[in-house]
């Protein structure tokens, strides 16, 4: 089985200070780790709508802006039975050994609303500090989900300009 996912760096800037989101996972016989929204793109869904469906799902936060979002194009009006899009995401992901097999794109965004206690195999979604999510994945990298562990230190690395240091 392979999947496909749109998931969500949900950032804000509270107090001079970079925030995301991150919940603990919930599902039924899987560990609750840590993780950043998101999930499976439903059969000819858009990467854009389903990171907006996920995060409202998970969160109960409307998203109001994509980073990238302004860069889709997409090829409507050239074939009647086919259309296909392009979007710059923050960056992908591939499992190439273990877990699940999947690919997945991020995207930073902003949301407005109200968290939700619960959402869709999620629970207690939180804002956190860019500094304070770099120490515990620094203490504890194996609390977070796979795939977002290698998405949370490319964010660092790349957006936050802090290089975390992951000792397994």
């Amino acid at each position: 089985m392979f999947f496909v996912n749109a998931r969500a760096i949900v950032e804000r800037i509270r107090e001079g200070k970079t925030e995301i989101i991150i919940q603990t996972r919930n599902k039924p016989g899987e560990p609750k780790q840590l993780e950043l929204p998101g999930g499976q793109i439903e059969m000819f869904e858009s990467l854009t709508d389903a990171l907006r469906r996920e995060v409202k799902e998970e969160t109960g936060l409307d998203v109001t802006w994509i980073e990238g979002e302004d860069t889709r194009i997409d090829t409507q009006g050239i074939n009647p039975e086919v259309v296909v899009e392009c979007v710059r995401p923050f960056a992908a992901y591939q499992t190439i050994r273990g877990g699940i097999d999947s690919v997945g794109y991020y995207f930073v965004c902003r949301a407005e609303g109200e968290l939700l206690k619960e959402g869709d195999c999620a629970q207690n979604p939180r804002w956190i500090a860019i500094d304070e999510l770099a120490e515990q994945l620094h203490r504890d990298p194996l609390q977070f989900l796979n795939i977002d562990c290698a998405a949370i230190k490319f964010y660092l690395k790349h957006r936050a300009n802090v290089v975390p240091v992951v000792e397994l």
